[in-house]
């Protein structure tokens, strides 16, 4: 569990069950998954690797060949999903695999919100929601991200 190890400190015997429950779930059915190939970029088109644990926890693997993404996630601290709308599509290049498979997403995780547990477990559940959309539906497309199409 890596850096959730930490966050899972403080939280009482029931919470943490829910939690976890919560984590294998996902765990356990991109267990028979292929990992996917995410490039996690800015609005400038510039790596960003904050996302990582919780990408390859949801069935991700980062990917830094951005023509071999078959996922691009934007995702900047500070900016809204609107910002994102805006600023995303003069980034994009048609050369990219997932631009022209449909395949970006806009994630705005809430960037002002503190880094709990139960947050983490939720970016966790969506980022599995973004890859595999087929196998999880965990509700929070339109609000907290959206799937982009160029």
């Amino acid at each position: 569990m890596s850096f959730l190890n930490d966050l899972f400190i403080g939280l009482d015997a029931a919470k943490q069950e829910e939690l976890q429950e919560r984590l294998d779930l996902v765990e356990h059915k991109i267990k028979f998954m292929d990992k996917m190939p995410v490039a996690c970029l800015d609005t400038s088109n510039n790596p960003a690797y904050f996302l990582s644990e919780e990408i390859s926890l949801a069935g991700g693997m980062i990917e830094t060949d951005i023509l071999s993404a078959v996922f691009i996630i934007y995702y900047q601290p500070g900016k809204t999903l609107t910002d994102l709308m805006r600023e995303v599509p003069t980034a994009l290049n048609t050369e990219w695999q997932a631009v022209q498979n449909n395949r970006i997403i806009l994630l705005n995780d809430d960037v002002d919100r503190e880094r709990t547990a139960e947050n983490a477990i939720s970016l966790i559940e969506d980022i599995a929601e973004m890859l595999h959309p087929g196998s999880f539906i965990f509700g929070h497309e339109g609000d907290k991200w959206i799937r982009f199409g160029a």
